[in-house]
């Protein structure tokens, strides 16, 4: 777990929040916030946050135990051996209190800040690596990894909490990074995560469906997204994809000083593509942004990774890069690990391995790989249990866009793996001597491997660059990525011992 490399500062509560009552004190200085009673250390504030199951009132006794100086809430708190402090908003104050501890770092770095239900972690992987090849520095928060600049390790949550998030900006400016990309997901800008975070660019790539058991409904999905727009600096821009729907949808929650941009290539937009050329090697199109027009390549294909490089080249050229330097670089910056990811160089069958968890970007990369390869798309896919139910049966209606189906298990946690897959089935329209069940994650991959021939496209989605797989409570060793290029590899061993034989 990375620490803070400079000493926090001391924050006035009462200079950082006009709007806070104090109780026991006319003010409290803190130099440490935690959110957790089991982080709380001696002299450090308690945040007693509302939380989705319990909040954190309930646990200020254990916070006093460790020795907590003041506490932080939204409600009056009897009988405390401390002073406290009520704000409307406890975790919008957490938030702003831990960004100013770190004084600020996010004023004092480039920030580009991505959300949208697919395309977050390659659209931030691609930002990184344009910038980085064009000579700057740039750390990286998000669903893969937690990196600084310099000093990087594997990723918790998508987005961070509060503390987490400020701790790593803070330690991005003392090590002279001069940006940062961010994945924020939908959940940590509704639970206000990202309080005192500040933005110059702000990306929603697309919204569709996923996590409505969270949200409820498509339009409170839309809203927690075009939440991100709250945490635009001044000057800063917001970029719309224009041919999502979902994207677009957000413009009805944005308040009107907020400054939009859109990048698209099927529909009118600030920064145009048109697709070239597109192969299982990459894509040629050509950029056009107000009267400039540059030729490039990327070596990513598929109509969704287009959008992505889009959204990545806008924010590029707002922290000063141009088409021309852009166009140099591209052709050498790859996706994130775990994304369309070919595994085996160009052996045959074609397998990829991919992270796509919803029915939209499930149909969307078969519907490439059905356009670019000669013979069958084999899927390989489950869905993720204790999660939005409503989308599996659209899962199987979205693989059924591919030739052969085979449901498996994702990451069922603490449900039914036969119950997921038989909500999975019930969406599938493919004839049934084209869908298998094989709840063996690996013996899934075989099958698929087994029925694929020269010219076949497997592709084996959902957990891409995951490590593990969650059954019940318990996480068991389980490198997709690994396990692929393994197995394909027996299986062409295999495949060349018989036709040795044969001969």
């Amino acid at each position: 777990m990375t620490v803070s490399l400079r000493q926090p500062g001391l924050v006035s509560l009462k200079s950082l929040l006009p709007a806070a009552v104090f109780v026991g004190c006319q003010d409290i200085a803190v130099s440490s916030a935690a959110e957790d009673s089991r982080q709380v250390t001696p002299g450090c504030l308690y945040a007693a946050l509302p939380g989705t199951r319990t909040h954190g009132r309930e646990f200020v006794h254990e916070a006093l135990q460790c020795e907590a100086a003041a506490i932080l809430s939204d409600c009056s708190l009897a009988g405390l051996s401390v002073p406290y402090c009520i704000v409307p908003d406890a975790r919008r104050a957490y938030g702003e209190l831990c960004h100013a501890l770190h004084f600020n770092p996010s004023s004092q770095l480039g920030v580009v800040g991505v959300t949208g239900t697919n395309g977050k972690s390659t659209t931030t992987w691609l930002v990184r690596a344009l910038l980085e090849r064009s000579a700057r520095t740039c750390g990286l928060l998000g669903t893969i990894e937690y990196s600084d600049g310099m000093v990087a390790e594997p990723a918790t949550l998508t987005t961070p909490d509060a503390a987490t998030l400020s701790l790593w900006l803070g330690n991005m400016v003392a090590r002279g990074t001069q940006y940062a990309a961010l994945e924020l997901s939908s959940h940590a800008l509704e639970q206000q995560r990202t309080a005192g975070l500040q933005l110059d660019v702000a990306i929603v790539t697309n919204v569709t469906q996923d996590h409505f058991d969270y949200h409820g409904d498509f339009d409170s999905y839309v809203a927690a997204k075009a939440r991100i727009a709250e945490r635009l600096k001044p000057g800063g821009v917001l970029f719309l994809n224009a041919d999502d729907p979902g994207s677009m949808a957000v413009l009805e929650h944005l308040p009107k000083r907020i400054r939009v941009q859109t990048f698209g290539v099927d529909h009118p937009a600030d920064i145009q593509a048109t697709v070239l050329e597109e192969s299982l090697s990459g894509t040629r199109l050509r950029v056009c942004a107000g009267i400039e027009s540059v030729e490039l390549r990327t070596p990513l294909f598929g109509r969704h990774n287009v959008e992505n490089v889009l959204a990545a080249i806008v924010t590029a050229q707002q922290f000063g890069l141009t088409l021309a330097e852009i166009a140099e670089e591209l052709p050498h910056c790859f996706g994130a690990p775990g994304r369309l990811q070919r595994i085996g160089g160009t052996s045959e069958p074609a397998l990829f391995v991919d992270y796509a968890h919803t029915p939209d970007a499930l149909q969307r990369i078969i519907g490439t790989l059905r356009h670019l390869t000669f013979g069958r798309v084999i899927t390989v896919f489950g869905a993720g249990g204790d999660r939005d139910e409503t989308k599996r049966p659209l899962m199987g209606r979205a693989a059924s866009q591919g030739d052969v189906c085979i449901v498996t298990s994702d990451n069922p946690r603490t449900e039914s793996p036969e119950a997921i897959a038989r909500a999975i089935v019930a969406g599938v329209t493919l004839d049934r001597s084209h869908l298998y069940v094989e709840l063996d994650r690996r013996r899934a991959i075989e099958l698929a491997l087994e029925l694929a021939e020269s010219g076949d496209a497997v592709l084996v989605a959902g957990k891409g660059h995951e490590r593990e797989q969650i059954v019940g409570r318990q996480k068991f060793p389980f490198d997709e990525i690994s396990v692929c290029g393994q197995l394909l590899a027996r299986r062409n061993s295999l495949v060349n011992s018989m036709q040795y034989e044969q001969e």
